[in-house]
């Protein structure tokens, strides 16, 4: 087991979660990818996006079938001005790689927002800590583990 992946397992264990993670040599790098790999919808794959809000790194955990609006995410969590972060902030915010994300487990608590459109399914799926591996969560236990702000956060 990769070492993010079993950072990833312990913090599930830690918020009372127990998570069973795949791995798709293939890859699950994109939502297509990763929905194409497990045999579900794109809209069940869960983006962890990082983006710096007031110059402070924030998570949007976004459905795969959907484009983040950025004035929401910062409306959701009571910001103004969204920045996308790069490859090194975002490593340095979480402690995991692009494409490898998950939505907890983070090297530090991060405010997070949650895209309302996840909660119409009962299970989607997340990335583990790395671009191969994943795992599935209800989309409540995802709320509940990352103190998540359910908003409407797509693009219309």
């Amino acid at each position: 087991m990769h070492r993010n992946v079993a950072k990833l397992t312990a913090a599930a264990a830690e918020l009372g979660l127990s998570v069973e993670t795949k791995e798709f040599p293939e890859g699950t790098r994109t939502a297509e990818d990763a929905a194409r790999a497990i045999g579900c919808e794109v809209a069940q794959i869960v983006k962890s996006l990082v983006f710096l809000l007031d110059g402070e790194p924030v998570v949007a955990l976004v459905s795969g079938a959907n484009r983040l609006d950025e004035a929401r995410l910062a409306a959701a969590l009571g910001g103004t001005e969204v920045a996308r972060a790069d490859a090194d902030t975002v490593r340095k915010a979480t402690g995991y790689p692009i494409g490898g994300v998950p939505p907890f487990g983070h090297d530090r608590r991060l405010p997070t927002a949650v895209d309302e459109d996840l909660l119409r399914f009962d299970v989607v799926w997340a990335a583990a800590g790395t671009p191969r591996d994943v795992f599935p969560i209800a989309p409540g236990e995802l709320v509940r583990a990352t103190g998540g702000a359910v908003a409407p956060l797509k693009v219309v």
